[in-house]
Formats: C-alpha cells, structure tokens, sequence
C-alpha cells in the first residue's frame, strides 16, 4: 500500500473544509492509497508551472494537489476549490 505524507499547506486548507467534504476527503485518501489512478478519483497529470504534480477530485469542484515523492510514497501538497487550487 502506498504510504501519504501531509505537506503543511496542505494541512491548514484541509482543517477550514467542512465536515461533510473532510469525510469525503478522507475517502479519497483511501482509495488513492490503493490505487492513486482509481477512476472514482479522475486523476489527472498537471501541466505548465505544476508539471511533476497530479490532482484528484474530492467532489466535482474541490481538488488535491499532490506528487510523487517515489512510487511508495505520496505528498499530499493541497485542498481547494477548483477555481482557486491551479493558482
């Protein structure tokens, strides 16, 4: 099973969401330790100045930003509406 590390940032915009998209959050961070390219989470390759990261979406508009540190361990980098996260 891959092993998720908790980037600062992203701890402090995950601690603001509320409690039903933390819940989901959660779920995803459980899928993505089985699998990161689970299609439930629509994984997708970031380009331009995020090349090298990915990101997942917890719910149709909110994201997390996240790399590969190796191929068994994931950063998780951070949580945002989609409108603000790319930025």
């Amino acid at each position: 099973m891959i092993r998720i590390v908790y980037g600062s940032r992203f701890l402090r915009s995950a601690k603001k969401l509320d409690n039903e998209l933390k819940q989901k959050l959660a779920e995803c961070i459980a899928i993505l330790q089985r699998n990161p390219f689970n299609s439930h989470l629509h994984t997708k390759s970031l380009t331009g100045g995020l090349t090298g990261f990915f990101s997942f979406r917890i719910t149709r508009d909110w994201r997390v930003i996240f790399k590969f540190l190796d191929p068994e361990i994931i950063q998780l980098i951070d949580v945002a509406h989609r409108k603000d996260i790319y930025r």
